[in-house]
């Protein structure tokens, strides 16, 4: 488990534990294969490690269409919510994109805000939104586009 940052000036912070390496170095080819083939191979990542919230977040990115991907991002945004539980976040404070172990998490919340967005659910797509910028206030949603 991370830590959290309880400091006497402001909101905890949380920083979620790396992800597995294998994991990581498998979505990393996964993502380099042909178009054709790397939804299938980033799905086969997911099914081996089923926690991996980057995974997860990046098979919403390569969702067939926006229900698709609603899905995807929510089982990331949900494993994520665990994950930072896990890692003593008590529902508030911040968990920012500066660190890289977080950013699986913050991916899959802001592909649900714009899946979410795509199918009308403009209540669930603010929720998404304010929560991203509780979360790390220096939020930019350029940042996932990577």
């Amino acid at each position: 488990m991370s830590n959290i940052n309880l400091s006497s000036s402001g909101l905890p912070e949380t920083v979620l534990d790396d992800e597995p390496a294998e994991a990581r170095q498998r979505l990393a080819e996964a993502l380099g294969l042909d178009e054709d083939q790397r939804r299938h191979a980033v799905a086969a990542v997911v099914a081996d490690y089923p926690r991996f919230l980057d995974g997860w977040a990046r098979l919403g990115d390569l969702a067939r269409d926006p229900i698709e991907g609603y899905a995807a991002y929510r089982v990331g945004y949900h494993r994520g919510l665990d994950r930072l539980r896990q890692n003593g976040w008590r529902g508030s404070g911040y968990v920012r994109w500066q660190h890289e172990s977080n950013r699986g998490f913050l991916r899959a919340l802001d592909g649900l805000r714009r899946m979410a967005a795509a199918i009308g659910e403009r209540d669930e797509e603010a929720r998404c939104d304010t929560f991203l910028r509780q979360l790390d206030p220096a939020w930019d949603p350029a940042l996932t586009a990577d």
